[in-house]
């Protein structure tokens, strides 16, 4: 992985950490990540229109997957909340990180992609980090926790949100690798937005948009940049960089979770995080040098 490669990934995974840490802070969970996306739509749709004075047409292959992408991604999201609204954070966290599984399976086998000893021995290290990073503690009760109880829906919707995502970012590479990364994100968020915006129609969120608006006008003004930010760099990086690879350093946003958490929300951090935040720095340095 090339250092243009790394940084922009990085970044991405700083950016990736401020918009969750704004999310946290906001009144309305769903409701502000629509926001959020309305503003960095906005904000991309202007950026394509300043660079070509009109918005391309796409080619109908990147058209179905930036759908792909998007309804994966979509799909990702919820299949995270069943999971955290059945079960603990800690028990269904570390299993939608195994993404990082089989992201590097399906570029070996469908992308052609080639893994090194030392990208291996790094992506292992970050999985292992991101494993760890919420588990209280690291008896062999907890360790194997979330394992044995496999029968629980919120152990399957986290396994199948991992499954999900590895899909929705190798579509993703396939369509920054045919397409410009600036236009493809343009279709990307487009898409999810509509997906959203269909879901906010339901009757449940009647009166909750202009109320999330009217609580969080600042946090919602400052998230679109931030987000715009993360999901560019992002696509830029992985156009440089095997989606093998580009995936698990994009997990050091949990080390910056990790921080901005103590920095800002006041949490402990315990030996057990502070060393998974040191695994996963360390395995986003094997990826580097030996990746």
């Amino acid at each position: 992985m090339s250092g243009l490669a790394l940084a922009l990934i990085v970044f991405s995974a700083l950016m990736h950490a401020v918009w969750n840490l704004l999310v946290k802070r906001s009144s309305d969970k769903t409701v502000f990540i629509w926001w959020m996306f309305v503003c960095s739509g906005s904000l991309l749709n202007l950026l394509v229109w300043l660079q070509t004075g009109q918005l391309p047409r796409p080619p109908l292959a990147t058209l179905v997957l930036a759908l792909g992408a998007a309804c994966s991604f979509v799909a990702y999201h919820w299949c995270n909340g069943v999971a955290y609204s059945r079960g603990d954070l800690s028990l269904a966290y570390p299993l939608s990180q195994t993404s990082m599984i089989y992201t590097p399976l399906w570029a070996v086998l469908l992308l052609g992609e080639q893994l090194r000893a030392g990208g291996i021995v790094g992506i292992l290290l970050v999985l292992v980090g991101a494993y760890a990073v919420q588990l209280p503690d690291l008896t062999r009760a907890n360790l194997l926790r979330p394992l044995r109880n496999l029968g629980q829906p919120a152990v399957r919707a986290a396994l199948l949100a991992g499954l999900i995502y590895s899909v929705g970012v190798v579509l993703d590479k396939l369509g920054i690798t045919s397409y410009s990364p600036l236009y493809f994100t343009q279709l990307l968020v487009t898409v999810m937005l509509a997906l959203m915006t269909l879901n906010l129609l339901r009757p449940c969120y009647r009166g909750r948009v202009l109320a999330c608006l009217r609580r969080d006008g600042r946090l919602i003004a400052l998230s679109g940049p931030v987000m715009l930010g993360s999901f560019l760099s992002f696509r830029y990086g992985l156009s440089l960089a095997p989606v093998s690879y580009a995936v698990p350093v994009r997990q050091v946003s949990l080390l910056f979770g990790v921080l901005f958490g103590v920095l800002f929300l006041h949490e402990s951090c315990g030996r057990i995080r502070f060393g998974a935040a040191l695994l996963i720095l360390v395995g986003v340095c094997f990826i580097r040098l030996g990746g």
